[in-house]
């Protein structure tokens, strides 16, 4: 099995590709170790010293740490990975392919007379946004919208990113701002 990885604009993520699909649908994120009980790769991961964050996406494993360097904890995130894939153990614990879209779905928030603006704003961030940030070994998802304001959940390694605003304002917020004339701003949640 031969596992890449890839750096992330975060220098405290490191993607890592074990060349098949990680997660069938969606994503998920697991930002300690009581959360990682569901899932047996991730439990591996926070196993590593310094492992502070651990994401999926469809092909991909995003890991963040606290601290020490990624030359030092890299083998030991690699050697997690393979064994867990070799031992042929299940990504999450209870067997799901489970994912964290349901969740996000469920806190969202707007005006019903905003449907049709939030329906396009979702539109956009699903075919535009999120596909490149996947790149990254990260992903946003909406949260809400209030008063013009896009509210976004930055998750794997767009979350606590130093260019994270950068990539909001910037990128996220002109590209709305282009095509939905009501939103005004784009803010993390």
């Amino acid at each position: 099995m031969f596992i890449q990885t890839e750096a992330t604009p975060n220098p405290a993520t490191l993607k890592f590709i074990p060349g098949r699909t990680v997660l069938d649908t969606g994503t998920m994120e697991f930002s300690n170790r009581d959360a990682a009980a569901r899932s047996p790769l991730a439990e591996r991961l926070f196993g590593v010293p310094g492992v502070s964050g651990v994401f999926y996406g469809y092909d991909f494993v995003t890991v963040t740490k606290a601290d020490g360097d990624w030359q030092h904890l890299k083998p030991a995130i690699l050697g997690a990975i393979m064994e867990h894939y070799m031992s042929g153990a299940p990504l999450l614990a209870d067997g799901t392919a489970g994912n964290d879209e349901a969740v996000d779905e469920e806190g969202e928030f707007f005006n019903e007379a905003d449907a049709d603006t939030v329906a396009t704003i979702k539109d956009l961030i699903e075919t535009r946004v999120r596909p490149a940030v996947a790149n990254d070994g990260g992903d946003i998802t909406f949260r809400g919208f209030k008063d013009g304001v896009v509210y976004l959940n930055m998750k794997g390694s767009c979350a606590g990113c130093p260019s994270s605003t950068a990539t909001l304002q910037h990128g996220i917020q002109n590209l709305l701002r282009h095509f939905v004339p009501d939103v005004v701003e784009v803010r993390p949640m």
